[in-house]
């Protein structure tokens, strides 16, 4: 890609809020799975579903995709953690997992994956007690965890807490994508969150579902960071309620990755990026 992407947030996004602001927005779209007008509108994003294999993932029951995940979750801890530039090892991360402290490394490497290992069995709970919901609060809970150590306001969307900005996102030679401003009191990102959950809701694949949400909310950038770890989990969790298998992002196809990201946020079009994850679905 030439220049490095730089997904880090800069102190210069967080700005305290000074005055309110007035939250326009229609509400008179009628909701249509196959308009794509609807689709930017609602989600800040766009697809061409027609052009995306959902078949090559195969149901089963929640409780044999919540196995296979168990059996996986080192793995995908490592697989979130590496595409952080996290500097663990998958045998280091297995270890780490084990209760044994690995030597060598930043306390704040360690503590982001004993994060992410909880907020993976908090999703594999909720799945387990049929109480994962696609919903701000199931969000929420999960940056809580995955997230608690590094976003300037954990568990709740930019702007509900002290601080107002950020959205902020490097794209290297590509500029930068800059997402909504949070509002009053998040308002804005709350009013777009709702807006994505009414349109999924009249998605019929919850595949499709999963995959939108994964990446409208990475797009929409709701939280100061970790926003892809929280979006991906919520997607995993989306497929497992089904009876799909989750899927990780392989750590070795980061650049790929990185690739479809910018794309989303230059063009709005997550047709790449819906197709590589899909290609990252688990072996059978």
């Amino acid at each position: 890609m030439g220049t490095s992407s730089n997904w880090a947030r800069g102190s210069n996004q967080y700005l305290k809020r000074t005055r309110p602001e007035i939250l326009t927005r229609a509400d008179n779209i009628h909701l249509s799975p196959s308009s794509a007008a609807d689709r930017l509108e609602l989600t800040g994003i766009t697809w061409d579903s027609t052009a995306l294999d959902f078949g090559t993932l195969k149901q089963s029951t929640p409780d044999r995709a919540r196995a296979r995940y168990r059996a996986m979750m080192p793995e995908y801890i490592w697989d979130a953690a590496a595409l952080e530039g996290n500097p663990y090892t998958l045998p280091e991360v297995r270890t780490l997992l084990e209760g044994i402290t690995v030597s060598g490394h930043r306390l704040d490497d360690q503590e982001q994956i004993l994060a992410l290992n909880e907020g993976f069995n908090l999703v594999d709970t909720l799945v387990g007690d049929s109480r994962f919901l696609l919903d701000k609060n199931t969000s929420d809970t999960i940056h809580g965890l995955v997230a608690r150590h590094e976003a300037i306001e954990s568990g709740a969307f930019r702007g509900q807490g002290a601080a107002g900005g950020g959205g902020r996102v490097g794209l290297g030679e590509r500029g930068v994508y800059q997402a909504s401003d949070p509002g009053v009191d998040g308002a804005t990102l709350i009013a777009e969150h709702k807006d994505l959950l009414d349109y999924l809701d009249t998605l019929t694949d919850p595949r499709e579902r999963a995959f939108a949400y994964f990446a409208a909310a990475t797009k929409r950038q709701f939280y100061f960071d970790g926003n892809k770890r929280t979006s991906r989990l919520m997607m995993a969790g989306e497929l497992m309620a089904n009876g799909y298998d989750a899927v990780s992002v392989s750590a070795t196809r980061r650049l790929e990755y990185n690739t479809y990201l910018t794309e989303l946020f230059v063009t709005h079009d997550a047709t790449q990026l819906m197709r590589f994850i899909i290609d990252n679905r688990p072996s059978d």
